[in-house]
């Protein structure tokens, strides 16, 4: 009977040359203090921080999303740069209530003022956020969580949530579906087996086969 092998997500305290290479990625614990940070400062940066790492949006992704394309419990999402168009459920998350995307859209919906753009997001002149602005949001939030300066760039958000599903155990489909990857190739990145997981996945497969 075939195993799988589980793969970690990427390390990032390696020499100067493999961490160039590295996707950088919040822990779970940075991941849920720069939630909190951000729910305290404004519940729109909050369902924003946390919509974007839920679905692997791009900064302008987030910006360009649509009142409308949120409809009966999913997003509808048009991704750039040659991604698939998904739509995708919003999330609950009893268990930890800063993860709970229905809560945090509902929180933002009743507080949100009628805005004619039609933009999900909106700044507090009116009118749909620019994704510079969603930068400085998430730059001040990362700076405010202690993170360092290289995980205080919004892309952090996408790269976390695939490094977090490929250290759960998701099959790479799934993550590559999940980011609306249009090529598997462009998910492949995010696994990165050490070479204890290679050594054992071969003592493994030998032991069944002799």
């Amino acid at each position: 009977m075939a195993t799988t092998t589980r793969v970690s997500f990427l390390p990032e305290a390696l020499n100067p040359r493999a961490r160039r290479s590295c996707v950088v990625a919040l822990t779970p614990g940075e991941l849920l203090t720069v939630l909190g940070i951000a729910r305290e400062r404004r519940v729109r940066d909050w369902c924003m921080i946390l919509m974007a790492y839920r679905h692997g949006l791009r900064s302008r992704e987030i910006c360009e999303l649509k009142l409308a394309e949120v409809m009966a419990g999913s997003v509808s999402l048009q991704r750039l740069q040659g991604s698939l168009r998904t739509t995708q459920p919003l999330q609950r998350h009893a268990n930890v209530p800063l993860l709970d995307e229905v809560q945090a859209l509902r929180e933002w919906l009743r507080v949100r003022r009628p805005d004619a753009s039609g933009s999900l997001f909106t700044s507090q002149k009116g009118g749909a956020l620019h994704p510079s602005q969603f930068f400085r949001i998430f730059q001040t939030v990362a700076a405010a969580a202690g993170l360092v300066s290289r995980k205080r760039h919004p892309r952090v958000l996408r790269h976390s949530l695939a490094s977090h599903l490929v250290a759960g155990g998701v099959d790479i489909t799934v993550v590559s579906q999940a980011l609306g990857h249009r090529s598997i190739n462009s998910t492949l990145k995010y696994v990165r087996p050490s070479d204890r997981q290679a050594a054992e996945a071969t003592q493994g497969a030998l032991l069944r086969i002799f």
